[in-house]
């Protein structure tokens, strides 16, 4: 996979994250729960992202030198 789709993908992920912690503040205290866990899955899948793409960059710069 491209390096900027992985980037691309990354980005969505921040965003969703962000948009789920603001409804977490907002939410009803019956609702947290079932919140916090889509948050603790969207940011399993961010940090995986993040990974690869630092692993994609960090191959990038070693083909290079």
């Amino acid at each position: 996979m491209p390096i900027r789709m992985i980037a691309q993908e990354f980005y969505r992920l921040l965003q969703n994250v962000e948009k789920v912690e603001k409804q977490l503040k907002n939410a009803p205290f019956e609702k947290h729960e079932e919140i916090k866990d889509q948050l603790r899955k969207l940011k399993a899948e961010r940090n995986r992202v993040r990974a690869i793409l630092e692993g994609k960059k960090e191959h990038k710069l070693n083909r290079s030198t």
